[in-house]
């Protein structure tokens, strides 16, 4: 991590050379920007080009990157290049390309395991529902049992009272 903040602050160090060095100004690097058809906030640029930016964090996609592009053309072979430039953006412009296809598959990737993942949630949920209507129904069941069973029990005592006062039971064991 400290070799990464080292050349970004060594980029940042290197940017804001260049700009002394071509005499730009802040308006002239905007409209550099503009041309290329970036946007970048001026207070974003003025911090960038302020004294100190070096230790400052910028993100590189959004910032660093268009203004490096706007005042180097970095990105762009030009047949003044020497050789050693020509390859050096040609290794840029290859790993910027492999870099935005390996974002682009990733995005896929994270695209479809959401969708797989919500199909699973999805289905858990039916399930879940499923087993609540299903201990619904058991609840509903068990006290419908239940009340068959007091009823039964109620039938019973009743039967029973009636056979213990029965006159004729009574007569019965008289005789015996």
């Amino acid at each position: 991590m400290n070799n990464e903040m080292t050349s970004m602050k060594e980029i940042i160090f290197q940017i804001k050379e260049v700009q002394k060095s071509r005499g730009l100004t802040l308006g002239e690097i905007q409209r550099l920007l503009d041309e290329k058809g970036v946007h970048l906030a001026k207070s974003t640029l003025s911090n960038l080009f302020s004294e100190g930016a070096e230790d400052k964090n910028f993100d590189y996609e959004y910032t660093i990157r268009p203004v490096a592009n706007a005042l180097l053309d970095i990105e762009t072979i030009e047949d003044t290049d020497d050789m050693d430039v020509k390859v050096m953006k040609a290794i840029l412009k290859y790993k910027i390309e492999r870099i935005e296809e390996l974002e682009a598959e990733l995005s896929n990737i994270k695209l479809k395991n959401h969708e797989k993942l919500e199909k699973e949630r999805e289905q858990s949920r039916r399930s879940i529902d499923f087993l609540k209507d299903q201990i619904r129904l058991k609840d509903i069941r068990m006290d419908q049992l239940l009340e068959a069973v007091f009823k039964k029990d109620e039938q019973q005592r009743d039967l029973l009272e009636k056979i213990l006062s029965c006159p004729c039971r009574q007569l019965k064991f008289k005789e015996e």
